[in-house]
C-alpha cells in the first residue's frame, strides 16, 4: 500500500474515531440533560402537588374574599347606623323644637292677663290724688300677679323637666303616713284662710312605692283643687283604702263637683272647668300631680262624693314580701 493510500486510512480512522467520541459525548449529554429535565420536573410536580393542598387548606383566595366581604358588610352596617342615628336627631330636634313652640306659646297666653293686670296697676299708681288705702290695695294686687307669674313659670319649667327627664321622680318603698302629713301641712294656711278643715281618717301606716317628696307635692295640689271650689267652712277628708295591690288615698271635697265628661280633661295642661270661672288658677296643679304619680308606676282617678263634692283617689303600688327600697 503507498504513502497515499495508508494516510487516507489512517484519516478515516482517525474521523471514524472522532465521530464516536462525539457521539458518545452526546449521547452522555443527552443522559445528563434528561436526567436533569427529570429532576426538574419532579421538582416542579411536588412544588405543584404542595400548592395544591396549601391551596385546599388554607384557601387564600376565599379567605381574602371574606375578609373583604365582612368589612365592607361591618361598614355599611356602621353606616346605616351612622343614618338611622342623624334621622332620629333630627326627628328628636324637631319634635323638641315644637314643644319648646308649644310652651312658649302656652306660656305667652298663661302670662298674658297677669302681666297686662301689673301694668294697669302700676299706671293706678302713678296716678296722683291716691288714698294710702287705695295705694296699699293696688300693691297688693301687683304683687299677687307678679307671684300669680313666678308660680305659673316654676310649674311650667319643673312639668317640663318633669316631661323630658331632666328631673327625677326617685319612688321607693315607705311609710305613707309623713308623706300625708307633708302634703296637709303645705296647704294648711290656705285652707284655714277659708275656714276650711281638712280631716284625716285614722289610719295604720303602710309602706307604698313612692317618692315622698314628690308624692307630697301631687297630693297638695289635690288638696289645694279642693280648696280653692269648695264652700268656705265647709271640710275636705283625707283616708286610706288598702287593696290587693294598691292602696287608694281618697281626698273628698265639698264643692259643686265635676262633670262626668270632663274627668278625663282635667288631668290635661292648662285645662280649666266650665265652672272654675272666676277661679284661681291655671290647670297646671292636676296634670302635674298625674305627671308625678305616672313617674311612680302609680295613677289618679276622680267620681262624684256622696257630699256632693269630688272624690280624687290616688293609688299607690303596695310593697310585696321581699321588696327592698
Amino acid at each position: 500500500m503507498d504513502m497515499a493510500g495508508q494516510w487516507a486510512g489512517g484519516a478515516g480512522v482517525f474521523w471514524l474515531v472522532l465521530g464516536l467520541a462525539g457521539l458518545t459525548a452526546g449521547l452522555i449529554s443527552y443522559v445528563r440533560c434528561r436526567r436533569q429535565m427529570g429532576r426538574l420536573e419532579e421538582m416542579m410536580a411536588n412544588f405543584l402537588a404542595e400548592g395544591k393542598d396549601w391551596r385546599k387548606e388554607k384557601k387564600p383566595d376565599a379567605g381574602i374574599s371574606k375578609i373583604r366581604e365582612r368589612r365592607e358588610s361591618k361598614l355599611a352596617h356602621q353606616l346605616g347606623l351612622i343614618l338611622d342615628r342623624a334621622a332620629f336627631q333630627k326627628e328628636q330636634a324637631a319634635g323638641e323644637r315644637d314643644q319648646v313652640a308649644g310652651l312658649l306659646s302656652d306660656l305667652s297666653h298663661q302670662l298674658k292677663t297677669p302681666l297686662a293686670n301689673i301694668v294697669m296697676y302700676t299706671e293706678l299708681l302713678e296716678e296722683e290724688n291716691l288714698s294710702r288705702e287705695q295705694e296699699r290695695s293696688f300693691l297688693e294686687e301687683t304683687a299677687r300677679q307678679a307671684r300669680k307669674m313666678q308660680w305659673l313659670i316654676k310649674a311650667m319649667l319643673k312639668a317640663s323637666r318633669l316631661e323630658h327627664g331632666i328631673i327625677r321622680v326617685k319612688p321607693g318603698y315607705g311609710g305613707i303616713r309623713e308623706t300625708i302629713g307633708k302634703a296637709v301641712t303645705s296647704v294648711y294656711a290656705q285652707a284655714a284662710r277659708r275656714n276650711i278643715s281638712i280631716k284625716v281618717q285614722e289610719f295604720t301606716d303602710c309602706r307604698l312605692y313612692h317618692d315622698p317628696v314628690w308624692t307630697a307635692e301631687a297630693l297638695g295640689n289635690i288638696l289645694e283643687n279642693g280648696i280653692k271650689y269648695a264652700p268656705e267652712g265647709s271640710a275636705l277628708t283625707v283616708r286610706l283604702n288598702p287593696m290587693e295591690i294598691y292602696t287608694g288615698i281618697e281626698i273628698e271635697d265639698q264643692g259643686t263637683g265635676i262633670p262626668k265628661e270632663e274627668y278625663n280633661e282635667i288631668f290635661k295642661r292648662f285645662y280649666r272647668g266650665k265652672g272654675s270661672s272666676g277661679k284661681e288658677g291655671n290647670g297646671l296643679g292636676l296634670y302635674l300631680a298625674q305627671l308625678v304619680l305616672n313617674k311612680e308606676k302609680g295613677y289618679v282617678t276622680v267620681k262624684a262624693a256622696d257630699t256632693g263634692g269630688s272624690c280624687f283617689t290616688v293609688y299607690l303600688l303596695n310593697e310585696v314580701t321581699g321588696s327592698s327600697d
